[in-house]
């Protein structure tokens, strides 16, 4: 497929990709929001602490299978660039049916992994009785909530990002619904939360294959002798395994940061966690970006046209930039006010205005380890992406023992931001080989 006939590459066409992803992202801590309000108008904390525990085990289990949308998206993009639509449906298929039978493996082994995630995250006997039950029912949905990664990375791959927040809107949406209901209608308490969510992932499933139906109305996607190629198998195996190492291993940094962060005592903690909110914010807004990154690039690196290829890279990455710059002044401006609108104790928000210039720098040196992200995402260049992040977090480890014993928490920020640097700067020093693999 030559150069020519890829898509016109404009601002116009970056941001429509980006702007619905960032409104489906600004969704998420809303339905957190509702699920512990309900509960907490039962009056009791156990039911509250439940919900809690409960949902952040079950993210963190389904978190793991987000390599399904990040290696969905450049798969699907690329053979996009080639032209190829049959590989593009039968990539659907795929998805579908890694998602599901992942879900099905989760629901099969429920007694084993709960039981070791509250050997890492104990709880009292009440929250843990409760979060099991929670627990188990949602599980059931586990086979929907994965293979909706695999339906969103296609959407983005295909650039359909409104039909993203559509999905992300009615799912979200149905749940609150219902929480409503359940919950403060019928009263049927910790339970009521986790059939609202059973219910709206199953439900966002069933929208999100009516929003693919295109290949379903052509023969591809029942290839089955395509859908099984050896070949293709084998590549999509190595993507999804390199983007999962890669995401266990940045996911360590983080929860390393909050751990050494707790032994450094409970104030430096919580304000930790009160300037962490900060940065999720600022990782939701360039998820647009670097989204749009992962399915310009993808086509470009389909079709061979380095010149696409690079004009792609450069443009979302000038967004991203632009936005991180806003997001560090308002931190900047009004960083010690979201503080205290965050907490109403003197001594964190104390601790939190004495470590905010930390804030004010992360989404500065963290953009190019964003965009990249998306770059080698969209090129599949994830063999890189894994060894960069290897060394990333060889850099960190080092910066931790350096600097942590004399510094405390600011010398564990600054070693957080370190690995940020360490990121982008590694995986900018692989971008030539990205470029002379297309040539």
């Amino acid at each position: 497929m030559p150069e020519t006939a890829l898509r016109p590459l404009t601002h116009g066409r970056i941001l429509k990709i980006a702007g619905p992803i960032v409104l489906s992202n600004a969704t998420v801590p809303i339905l957190g929001i509702v699920d512990t309000g309900v509960v907490g108008q039962m009056g009791e904390a156990v039911p509250i602490g439940a919900v809690g525990i409960g949902a952040i085990i079950l993210s963190a289990i389904y978190w793991i299978f987000g390599f399904l949308r990040m290696g969905t998206v450049g798969l699907t993009a690329q053979a996009i660039g080639a032209g190829d639509q049959a590989e593009a449906d039968a990539l659907l298929t795929r998805a579908l049916m890694i998602g599901g039978a992942a879900g099905l493996v989760l629901i099969l082994l429920q007694i084993p992994i709960f039981a070791g995630a509250f050997l890492v995250a104990p709880a009292s006997a009440g929250v843990e009785a409760l979060a099991r039950d929670y627990m188990a029912i949602r599980v059931w949905s586990a086979p929907a909530a994965i293979a909706i990664f695999g339906i969103t990375g296609w959407l983005i791959a295909r650039e359909r990002t409104t039909q993203v927040l559509v999905l992300q809107l009615w799912m979200n949406g149905i749940n609150i619904v219902l929480d409503l209901w359940f919950v403060l209608g019928l009263d049927w308490g910790v339970e009521g939360v986790a059939i609202a969510t059973f219910i709206a992932e199953w439900t966002a499933l069933g929208l999100g294959l009516w929003l693919c139906r295109g290949p379903f109305q052509r023969p591809d996607w029942r290839n089955w002798g395509r859908v099984f190629d050896a070949g293709q198998l084998r590549r999509m195996a190595t993507v999804n395994t390199d983007i999962l190492i890669r995401s266990v291993l940045l996911e360590a940094i983080f929860v390393s940061f909050l751990f050494l962060g707790s032994d450094l005592g409970d104030v430096p903690l919580a304000a930790n966690q009160v300037l962490l909110q900060f940065l999720h914010v600022t990782a939701y807004a360039m998820d647009g970006f670097a989204f749009a990154a992962e399915a310009l690039v993808g086509q470009a690196a389909g079709a061979r046209a380095v010149g696409a290829l690079r004009r792609s890279a450069l443009m979302t990455s000038l967004w991203g930039a632009g936005t991180v710059i806003v997001l560090s002044a308002v931190v900047a401006l009004f960083g010690s006010s979201l503080i205290d609108l965050m907490t109403t104790a003197p001594g964190v928000r104390a601790e939190a205005r004495l470590y905010l210039p930390y804030m004010v720098l992360a989404p500065i040196l963290g953009c190019a380890a964003w965009m990249l992200d998306g770059i080698f995402v969209g090129a599949t260049r994830t063999r890189d992406m894994r060894n960069m992040m290897i060394l990333s977090v060889l850099v960190y480890g080092v910066a931790v023992l350096a600097l942590v014993p004399t510094f405390g928490n600011h010398g564990l920020w600054i070693a957080l931001l370190i690995s940020f640097a360490a990121r982008g700067i590694t995986l900018a020093s692989r971008y030539p080989r990205l470029e002379a693999a297309l040539r």
